[in-house]
């Protein structure tokens, strides 16, 4: 007992010797910083005041002053920034689903304005812009040298009006442009359908609606194929998906998971670190996932990618998704105004982070360009190779089938033909159906 009474009153005489001799200097240093910082407001003050007194032309204040603010924020990175009160309305439009515009998700790279997807059904989908495409113009305007606000108000306008942009994609030679009606955008979060036996589950957002949007969805294919025993798997279809809302990428990886973390986020103090986990409760009870991603999968999309892969629930089919590992708080201000600052960056359950890497697919599969239709002149199939036994004049009959065996292969040749143009189609998605399919054929009855 003496000899730990010692230690413990010679540990706090060391530290107070330690606190005498080192907090002099510490203090100095903070109030050198101090000075500093405070210098630097004053210089701000006086270019500000110059600028107001000598400029050319005079300037709107409340403008300049807006300028500074998200000049600092969108120094730290792409994400962040300064929402003026009209921005911050729109983008609490866009979390609840309908908003106005072209439909493009973009971010900012070496000054350029950088498409990270076009959403499902919009102007920009339906006018061929893809993801990865460099935006350089808008009405022959250059973007180069704007802030990626400044650019993303140059293309908003009244919903019917024209917008021509100028595009450069890798591959393509010279930039060409791009016409464009703006409309009312109208996200819907999910699109669920069945191909074949398997239900095919399109996320093109995460926003208020997803999870929901998906429960109900996938519970009504379920039933549609006549119950659980008659579904050989699902395909959570994240390609193009931008992302959203960090608590619905959670529940959407719930949703598969029984148990185990979902995803951690971990700041700048060790206090600002979270964990989420899974709750008991898988809406797919045990049927194999296979989750497809592209490069214009970002940040929640990558969430889910990336927990249900670590978590091996789900195959992950594709190509390299964005990288977005940060997450962003959106932080209300005076005027109506908000802030959206990186305040953390995500980790998958295994403890990567995907920032700038991606999530990297199990199996990766690249979508080929669409092949023209086959004219009259040239047909798809040469028919002299499309002849079996049954075609050949005097061929045995097969004695060994009922009718009704007898239909159901001509039900599965008929389902097998549909899977074939499937593939034609979407050859991503076919091929996640193909995996389950075959999962199916070899699954213990």
């Amino acid at each position: 007992m003496k000899r730990f009474v010692m230690a413990a009153v010679g540990g706090t005489l060391v530290g107070a010797v330690l606190t005498t001799q080192v907090a002099g200097p510490l203090i100095a240093q903070e109030s050198l910083k101090s000075t500093s910082v405070y210098e630097q407001l004053d210089l701000f003050g006086d270019i500000f005041e110059r600028i107001r007194a000598q400029y050319v032309e005079e300037v709107d204040s409340e403008k300049l002053v807006e300028a500074a603010i998200n000049g600092m924020l969108t120094s730290l990175d792409p994400h962040s920034s300064y929402l003026p009160p009209e921005d911050a309305a729109d983008m609490r439009e866009q979390t609840r689903g309908e908003f106005g515009g072209l439909g493009i998700e973009v971010t900012q790279e070496d000054g350029w304005v950088k498409v990270v997807t076009p959403m499902d059904g919009t102007p920009a989908f339906e006018a061929g812009i893809e993801s990865g495409d460099f935006i350089t113009h808008v009405d022959g305007e250059s973007l180069l040298g704007l802030t990626l606000n400044e650019a993303v108000e140059m293309m908003k306008g009244p919903v019917g009006s024209e917008i021509i942009i100028t595009v450069v994609r890798e591959g393509t030679d010279e930039p060409f442009d791009v016409s464009i009606i703006r409309d009312t955008i109208k996200l819907t979060a999910v699109r669920t359908r069945a191909e074949g036996r398997t239900v095919v589950m399109r996320v093109s957002t995460f926003n208020d609606q997803t999870y929901p949007n998906l429960e109900e969805g996938l519970k009504k294919t379920v039933e549609e194929l006549g119950g659980m025993e008659n579904v050989d798997g699902f395909v959570l279809d994240l390609r193009n998906n931008p992302g959203g809302l960090l608590t619905q990428a959670i529940m959407v990886s719930d949703a598969f998971l029984e148990k185990g973390e979902i995803v951690s986020t971990r700041g700048r103090n060790v206090q600002d670190s979270e964990r989420y986990n899974a709750e008991a409760g898988d809406l797919g009870e045990g049927k194999p996932v296979v989750v497809l991603i592209n490069g214009g999968s970002a940040s929640a999309s990558e969430i889910v990618a990336g927990a249900l892969q670590d978590h091996r629930r789900a195959i992950v089919v594709g190509t390299k998704s964005f990288g977005k590992g940060s997450v962003q708080t959106v932080m209300p201000l005076r005027s109506n105004g908000a802030m959206r600052l990186t305040t953390a960056r995500y980790y998958t359950p295994s403890g990567r982070s995907i920032q700038a890497l991606g999530v990297s697919p199990d199996i990766v599969v690249q979508q080929p360009p669409r092949k023209p239709a086959a004219t009259e002149e040239e047909p798809a199939t040469n028919s002299r190779f499309g002849r079996t036994e049954a075609d050949l004049r005097g061929s045995l009959s097969n004695d060994s089938l009922t009718e009704d065996e007898r239909n159901k292969i001509i039900e599965e040749q008929a389902a097998a033909e549909q899977a074939a143009k499937l593939r034609e189609d979407d050859y991503q998605l076919a091929y996640a159906v193909d995996i389950l399919k075959g999962l199916a054929a070899i699954e213990p009855k």
